[in-house]
């Protein structure tokens, strides 16, 4: 589902974005990961005259059935209940965390006899269909960061704990120069101020709407696989982590680790190769997205924004509305 996954360091101008042209400077070299899988059992060979024929028909005994690696690593049971970002089949943590909030939201409206008000959510009808621009193929940029950001705020809010590690810690590693305020990692943040931070690394690295749903993928791979929590002092650089990653692995002409730096003014290439390194082997180097999995993040979105109303941009399906559709 991309390029090859590397990590550059290189000043020179990325296949993304410009940069002043000049010679390279040898002291920066690329960086590349390479995850081996598999592992190699060495067994000496017996001596000829000890084997007999009946000894190497593997076929005739039993117990010589060859397991599949998937089926040692991580059985079926335990992936399902604990990576959904693997199986389809597993229900995404921030949907399961939403439905608090929205069946308390549902309760307090019944309970205070609150009316939905006038309906402005348009139906389709015998005569006129009403479609939006946002496929599976081709989500709608904007509407998707807005639910991949939601899906970030409720993972925040609804929390298990606050549990960390500290190349994530925005006080041990800060994305700016100027001092924050320690009254600011007490409270979590609103789902307008994420969306502000996402938005703007999108907009300035030229990401597509398809990255930010593998970007979601990502984020929930690492809390599943590292056992940790968002919170407060590390859903900023958690994030972008799981942005530079997706970005890599999604887009043919990836953002490169010093372009990040010219977008987030304070940071250090160091700082991000050195949160690269560290999220790739949380992840067990594990950066494949299956298109079914794809699949399940991207209507589970869909679910949350009309849980939260968050509908997308409904219009009336014409002939040519019709026409690119099915070219998509």
């Amino acid at each position: 589902m991309g390029n090859t996954l590397t990590c550059c360091v290189s000043p020179n101008a990325s296949p993304k974005l410009g940069r002043r042209a000049g010679p390279a400077e040898p002291d920066y070299e690329s960086e590349v990961y390479e995850a081996a899988a598999g592992d190699a059992v060495a067994v000496a060979p017996a001596p000829a005259a000890a084997v007999e024929p009946a000894e190497l028909d593997f076929g005739a005994g039993e117990g010589h059935h060859l397991q599949h690696i998937s089926d040692r690593e991580m059985p079926e049971d335990l992936a399902l209940e604990s990576n959904p970002s693997d199986h389809p089949r597993a229900s995404t943590i921030f949907l399961s965390k939403s439905q608090t909030d929205v069946r308390e939201k549902r309760k307090s409206n019944h309970l205070n006899h609150v009316s939905p008000g006038q309906l402005t959510k348009k139906y389709s009808s015998c005569s006129t269909i009403f479609l939006d621009d946002s496929t599976v193929s081709q989500p709608n940029l904007r509407t998707t960061i807005k639910c991949v950001t939601l899906a970030i705020y409720y993972h925040i809010k609804n929390r298990d704990a606050n549990r960390s590690l500290d190349i994530f810690d925005e006080r041990s590693h800060p994305l700016t120069r100027e001092k924050v305020p320690e009254e600011y990692f007490k409270h979590d943040p609103e789902h307008k101020f994420i969306y502000r931070f996402v938005r703007t690394l999108f907009s300035a690295a030229q990401l597509t709407a398809e990255c930010a749903i593998v970007t979601l993928v990502y984020l929930e791979r690492l809390l599943t696989y590292a056992e940790i929590d968002i919170c407060p002092t590390n859903w900023k650089r958690i994030v972008l982590g799981a942005i530079l990653l997706a970005s890599k692995v999604w887009d043919d002409q990836a953002v490169w680790n010093v372009d990040y730096c010219q977008i987030l003014k304070d940071i250090t290439v160091e700082d991000m190769n050195e949160m690269e390194r560290h999220f790739l082997e949380l992840l067990q180097f594990n950066i494949n997205v299956p298109a079914s999995v794809y699949a399940k993040y991207y209507f589970d979105l869909r679910s949350l924004a009309d849980d939260n109303n968050l509908n997308f941009l409904f219009a009336p399906l014409s002939k040519e509305r019709a026409q690119n559709l099915e070219r998509i």
